[in-house]
């Protein structure tokens, strides 16, 4: 699609020879802490995110298979809350949602690794694993629709962009650097521990630094109600079909990344003999690259086009870098610097779908929200989507077959990609719903 051109002065009414770096670089700068925040929290929450399935397996959950069953019931409340982050953002203000994921993930994290991991008991595993994962998708997408609330348009796809980089940088990014220095000196579990403090400084950074008042607020027009609200998060499927379809795409863009950190682990660290440490080191390498590639894909959508960018880049991108990802270290053997380099390639083709949180809510410009929490719905069906195909499908297919199922999921999402055309791109004129100002201004106290 065509960018949009640039309004004249910047949403805050800075004249643009006066805008600081932070707004050359399309970070809305009321929303800076809160980034900082998000990247605190995410690498709290990725700590674990290279080892913790083989580490239930070792302590409770028996074996790999059983410690997916885990991850799997996470990745279902993940979806839930992913949906609900942004239905409940516009009838609350997406700083009080932020501040029920910190509260959710703080509470029973600490119910979990005392009363289900410390003592090896698999039932509560999947409960409180599993209820934790209200945490991170209330607190990091409901800052996401902050950001979709405050940034100017014209440079949308570069304030998302610095969002997944705060997001991908910590989870599982700098989380995976903090993990292979602190499990030799404290040991997995002591490391989960560490992992909890530094989420918890993320989230006071975050909701305490933030004082950017749009995201303090409801953001629904006056007269709409909870069940209203939730149901239009629901109805924008069919009112809205390419919506739908973004959420599916949505879906598929992540799910393999989850889906990997079930049995890459085993893979690399066991099978090819790389150890944990250098597994850790792999995946930082990995979810690195695609850090610094994410506020590239950012402004090569603004430029060329967020369709574009998502179907070439990221659909296609993915489904060959997916495929040598897995096969090619298995082909050459033992070599890391091999594993080092399609990693780094997938990380660069994964970037490729950045401008879809800027894409999906232009495909519903009378329903924003509803269209927002379509799409967080599609980031946390990924987190159940991801394991739960492993879950089935390892012990018939394999490892190998799971990546070649996970390669032809991209493939589709890049066809799915062409339908998505925005009201502009169709000639349409999109209806702004009344009781709603166009613009929505930054303000700052």
């Amino acid at each position: 699609m065509s960018p949009v051109p640039p309004p004249a002065a910047p949403a805050t009414g800075t004249p643009p020879q006066h805008r600081t770096l932070v707004d050359r670089l399309g970070i809305p700068k009321p929303l800076l802490l809160g980034y900082i925040g998000v990247l605190l929290f995410m690498v709290g929450d990725g700590v674990e995110s290279g080892f913790i399935a083989p580490y239930m397996a070792d302590h409770g959950a028996g074996n790999e298979i059983h410690a997916s069953y885990v991850i799997t019931v996470y990745g279902v409340t993940v979806m839930l809350a992913s949906w609900l982050s942004g239905a409940l953002s516009e009838l609350w203000g997406p700083r009080r949602v932020m501040i029920m994921g910190l509260a959710f993930w703080v509470v029973f994290d600490v119910l979990f690794l005392v009363f289900a991991l410390g003592p090896h008991n698999y039932p509560l595993m999947l409960v409180f694993y599993g209820l934790r994962g209200f945490g991170y998708p209330f607190f990091a997408f409901g800052f996401l629709v902050w950001i979709t609330a405050t940034a100017p348009q014209a440079t949308m796809g570069k304030a998302v962009g610095w969002f997944y980089v705060a997001f991908t940088g910590g989870l599982p990014t700098l989380g995976s650097v903090v993990a292979g220095i602190t499990n030799p000196l404290f040991g997995e579990f002591g490391t989960l521990w560490v992992a909890l403090c530094v989420i918890s400084l993320g989230g006071v950074i975050c909701l305490w630094g933030v004082r950017e008042r749009t995201g303090f607020q409801r953001l629904a027009a006056p007269g709409v109600r909870p069940v209203q609200s939730l149901l239009s998060s629901l109805s924008i499927a069919w009112t809205h079909p390419r919506v739908a379809v973004g959420c599916v795409v949505r879906v598929i863009n992540t799910a393999p990344e989850f889906g990997f950190l079930v049995f890459l682990p085993t893979f690399f660290g066991k099978q090819l003999g790389f150890g944990e440490g250098r597994w850790l080191t792999l995946l930082a390498v990995i979810y690195g690259t695609n850090v610094l590639c994410n506020l590239l894909f950012g402004a090569i959508g603004d430029a060329i086009g967020w369709r574009r960018t998502i179907a070439t880049f990221g659909g296609l991108g993915c489904a060959v870098t997916t495929l040598m990802l897995y096969f090619v270290p298995q082909a050459v053997g033992s070599h890391y610097w091999v594993a080092i380099a399609v990693g780094m390639l997938y990380g660069v083709a994964l970037a490729g779908f950045v401008p879809i949180s800027a894409l999906i809510p232009a495909l519903a410009p009378d329903n924003k929200g509803g269209a927002m929490a379509l799409l967080n719905l599609g980031a946390g069906g990924a987190a159940f989507v991801g394991p739960a195909l492993v879950s089935v499908l390892l012990g018939p297919i394999g490892p190998g077959g799971v990546v070649i199922v996970f390669a032809a999921l991209y493939v589709f999402s890049s066809f799915l990609t062409l339908y998505l055309k925005t009201p502009e791109e169709r000639g349409e004129t999109a209806p702004v719903p009344a009781g709603v100002v166009p613009e929505r201004q930054v303000t700052e106290v």
